[in-house]
């Protein structure tokens, strides 16, 4: 699948590293950036849309193996993408 944005620097916070299992995040990121938006409910998906679209910031929701639900957000400049916990919002 083709990039449909960039991702600027990729970070991730403490308590995402310290718990979600690498291999899920790499292939997260992946869907992520493709625009597979993974858990998100058919209005967050529209949101998405016409955030490409209007240069505004991207949401993406996904679970590891686990079952550990993180969240991958896009800021709308595209300089940076962050993987994080929802608790740590």
């Amino acid at each position: 699948m083709p990039d449909l944005f960039p991702l600027g620097s990729l970070v991730i916070t403490r308590g995402a590293l310290d718990v979600l299992h690498r291999p899920d995040v790499d292939a997260s990121v992946m869907r992520h950036r493709a625009g597979d938006w993974g858990d998100l409910c058919a209005e967050d998906v529209e949101a998405n849309k016409a955030a490409l679209a209007q240069g505004l910031r991207v949401l993406s929701v996904y679970h590891d193996r686990s079952g550990t639900k993180f969240w991958i957000i896009t800021e709308s400049d595209r300089s940076a993408t962050t993987i994080l916990l929802p608790e740590e919002y």
